[in-house]
């Protein structure tokens, strides 16, 4: 997974014929084209301007110190940059870097054997760190500090622990779901970055950039296109742009225009304002089934025949932040907008605050 040079030419694609175009997480039959677009540097890290900005501050100032960088965490949905951001670190530092995961270090002896083979200055990136297991965290905790981890050989009465130092290196945590990172582990990273979510704008330099990469004649209004339907997440725009690609190779002439884009992302069910098929069918059983609720996930769930995990993690973050969808204590409930964009008249009732009861009310 090492960063590609933005002058290196043209790249590698992998494609997988049943990945959801709009999935924000990365799958592993994508990892080489995805590896290949990412950008080497913070100069070429697009969007994202005010964390860029603040970590090439951090890695200035450890540069001239000559010290390692402190502990870095990155939070944020999938697709925004924080594994890209990581490897952006180690490079800037000259440093090699460590890759593993929150999920794989389920016990303290797996950290300890990581933290044990880092070299000095060594860049440490653990993705989804909110998934560590509580002993691993209270052996992070020390190892962080003071750079040392105690091993405990044996069990019971004779028990011993082994003090190893470890070479001073720079944690990167990267986080889906910060709240629930706990405290004492949040408050040991020096420098907290929240990762938003992209403007069309900086996602149509990010596609153009893509396109140079793979060769791609992409037009401009094509790069508009696309970029309005990626819901401000990069890997889902290079996605689109590989799919839009194969569109253009197999129907058209290989070129990138906004018309065969636009024939393309309809094609792969994603509708002008990014909705894809589980998005529709979410708000469609919401209005059509339950008359715009109040829904509770598991109910809502069987009705699409999705997981309770998928609607809440792939589906709802983007209705919601577009205003399609609003939980409340008694379930989901769709809004105007979503009645709205399926074409369906909203309830009279929508919209029209309760009166509230006055003391003659019941006279």
């Amino acid at each position: 997974m090492t960063p590609a040079s933005a002058g290196s030419g043209r790249v590698s694609d992998v494609q997988s014929a049943d990945t959801d175009p709009l999935d924000p997480y990365v799958h592993s039959d994508e990892q080489a084209a995805e590896s290949a677009l990412r950008p080497a540097t913070l100069a070429e890290f697009g969007g994202q301007r005010r964390v860029s900005d603040q970590l090439g501050l951090v890695l200035a100032a450890a540069r001239h110190r000559g010290t390692t960088p402190d502990h870095v965490l990155l939070s944020g949905p999938p697709g925004l940059g924080k594994t890209t951001l990581a490897m952006i670190i180690a490079s800037e530092m000259s440093a090699p870097i460590r890759i593993s995961s929150g999920p794989a270090i389920q016990h303290a002896g797996d950290l300890a054997a990581i933290l044990s083979g880092l070299t000095e200055g060594e860049v440490f990136f653990l993705d989804e760190i909110h998934r560590m297991s509580r002993p691993a965290e209270e052996m992070l905790y020390l190892a962080m500090e003071d750079f040392r981890v105690d091993v405990v050989v044996g069990k019971g009465p004779g028990a011993t622990a082994i003090p190893l130092d470890i070479p001073r290196f720079t944690l990167v945590g990267a986080t889906t779901r910060a709240g629930l990172l706990p405290g004492p582990l949040r408050d040991r990273f020096g420098f907290t970055a929240q990762l938003d979510f992209y403007a069309a704008e900086d996602l149509e330099a990010i596609l153009r950039r893509s396109a140079v990469l793979l060769g791609i004649d992409l037009h401009a209004a094509a790069a508009v296109e696309i970029a309005s339907r990626s819901r401000g997440t990069p890997r889902i725009a290079n996605r689109l742009l590989r799919r839009v690609r194969d569109y253009a190779q197999v129907k058209a002439d290989g070129r990138l225009t906004q018309a065969i884009a636009a024939a393309a992302l309809e094609l792969y069910e994603v509708d002008p304002l990014g909705l894809d098929r589980l998005d529709r069918a979410v708000l469609d059983a919401l209005c059509r089934g339950f008359g715009g609720g109040p829904v509770g996930l598991t109910t809502l769930a069987l009705a699409v025949a999705e997981e309770t995990e998928t609607i809440e993690e792939v589906a709802e973050p983007f209705l919601v932040r577009e205003g399609f969808l609003m939980r409340t204590p008694r379930g989901r409930v769709a809004t105007r907008r979503a009645w709205e964009h399926l074409g369906l008249t909203p309830p009279a009732s929508m919209g029209v605050p309760p009166v509230a009861p006055d003391l003659f009310s019941g006279e």
